[in-house]
């Protein structure tokens, strides 16, 4: 099970951490699509593990994140005595900590298509990123299509259809729930609130991740949050 702290003092969260293994460490569940990565897969795969939010947008967010990581960004893992930042970084470590799960695909083609794809998504569609951030309780159809976000648009679409098609088997990209997913999961959700046309097997896919209990479960406390980040809204609302 997972418990929830809001802002805690670094003492106390490292206290915890020793205590129940994993403690790990998101922004808004509205906004974060990062922190929306490792939180996905560690859910999705029954690791348990506390959460602490650190709000975003609030004048001592800066200061609240740089006292779990120098990196000064959502998510962290504390593990014990180890700081884990980056949610790449953060779901290999899960991967390597609990290989009996199989977090990345188990043929060995597969798992390496699935760190390529997820490495991909890791650091590229910064068109997309810009313009179509997440915010899970707004609903924007047709907005934010710049000629870039376009462009990434058609790529992950061509991301999905060749991992189905060699590798799904009509479920998700390499068949079982992967970090694969888990990455691309902030990508539906963004598809869906601004209401993104794709080809039928493309949004049967996107339906299939958004029932996976895990993405439904961060949904759904998305949802609950009574928080807003006024610059992130601002932000949103402002893309043509």
């Amino acid at each position: 099970m997972q418990t929830t702290e809001l802002d805690p003092t670094l003492s106390q969260t490292l206290d915890d951490a020793k205590q129940a293994g994993l403690t790990l460490i998101i922004g808004n569940k509205n906004y974060s699509t990062w922190s929306m990565r490792p939180w996905v897969a560690a859910t999705a795969f029954g690791i348990a593990f506390n959460e602490v939010r650190v709000l975003l947008d609030q004048p001592d967010t800066s200061a609240r994140i740089a006292e779990y990581s120098g990196a000064g960004r959502v998510p962290v893992l504390i593990a014990g005595e180890m700081t884990i930042w980056d949610s790449l970084s953060i779901c290999e470590y899960l991967a390597e900590q609990f290989p009996e799960k199989h977090l990345w695909p188990r043929d060995v083609a597969a798992r390496a298509m699935a760190r390529s794809v997820s490495a991909e998504m890791h650091s590229g569609f910064a068109d997309l990123r810009h313009a179509m951030p997440m915010n899970i309780r707004m609903s924007l159809p047709g907005r934010g299509r710049t000629p870039g976000a376009q462009g990434d648009i058609g790529r992950i679409s061509e991301i999905w259809e060749e991992c189905l098609s060699r590798f799904g088997h009509h479920q998700f990209l390499f068949g079982e729930f992967s970090i694969a997913d888990a990455f691309f999961a902030p990508v539906v959700m963004r598809f869906k609130i601004y209401g993104v046309a794709l080809a039928p097997a493309l949004q049967a896919y996107c339906e299939r991740v958004q029932a996976h209990p895990a993405v439904a479960r961060w949904v759904r406390e998305a949802l609950a949050e009574t928080e807003t980040a006024a610059h992130h809204d601002e932000e949103i609302r402002s893309k043509p």
